[in-house]
């Protein structure tokens, strides 16, 4: 079972809509995946129960909820088929809560927009990864996508530069097309929707999804500590 945690403590950066499209990716090719909705929003919650039953089925659980007639752990349990949990984070995510969400994932996705307020957001949530949560950039379980993007814009070359500086691999570059509210409003992902509508989008999902079948690089303990965070974060804080 994979699990795939899309993070960004940022309201509004797109992880909700990144969450579900990954949802309908896999449940496209027959696979069984399960969106865990840790956002109060409750976005990805209302995405499935837009679903038609023709569709694959795609399972919810609603971690922003608590129910005090099981414990956490049975509540947030997959369904023993399960082949990808995909998390859908909440916005100001605390430090403690970023270490939970992604001690066990094996790909962390952060989306960015491209503006000057996200970019600067987005070098403290990586700071944050890197430092707190202690990810290794080495093994390969951290990738950015930039979100929303309008091609040959200044803005969009900022965030280019940007995300160079990183050492964090861009695992995908999407644009900001209308068909991602045509598929939240229906209940369904890219991949199921009609090919000839969305074929430029489905051509920017696939360094997006090849990256996410890559395997994770495991590191030795002793490791950790040779590695520095650039000084270009700790200005940036």
């Amino acid at each position: 079972m994979q699990r795939i945690v899309v993070l960004n403590p940022k309201g509004g950066s797109g992880k909700t809509t990144i969450a579900v499209n990954l949802a309908g990716y896999f449940a496209s090719r027959g696979e069984r995946p399960v969106l865990m909705d840790h956002d109060p929003q409750a976005s990805s919650g209302r995405w499935v129960s837009k679903r038609d039953l023709s569709y694959p089925r795609v399972h919810l659980i609603s971690a922003h909820e608590r129910d005090s007639r099981v414990t956490r752990t049975f509540q947030l349990r997959p369904p023993p088929d399960t082949t990808q949990v995909i998390v859908d984070t909440a916005a100001a995510l605390s430090h403690q809560g970023m270490i939970e969400l992604t001690r066990h994932a094996d790909k962390i996705l952060v989306p960015v927009l491209p503006s000057d307020i996200d970019i600067h957001a987005c070098s403290r949530c990586i700071r944050d990864l890197l430092l707190v949560a202690k990810i290794k950039r080495d093994e390969n379980r951290l990738g950015v996508i930039a979100n929303r993007v309008r091609m040959n814009t200044l803005v969009y070359q900022r965030l280019l530069r940007f995300l160079e500086t990183l050492g964090v691999p861009v695992v995908a570059t999407l644009r900001d097309s209308q068909n991602y509210i045509r598929a939240a409003e229906s209940g369904v992902g890219l991949h199921e929707m009609k090919p000839a509508q969305v074929a430029e989008d489905l051509k920017a999902w696939e360094q997006l999804t090849a990256w996410l079948e890559s395997p994770i690089h495991p590191r030795h303990a002793s490791d950790f500590a040779s590695e520095y965070l650039p000084e270009r974060f700790a200005e940036s804080s």
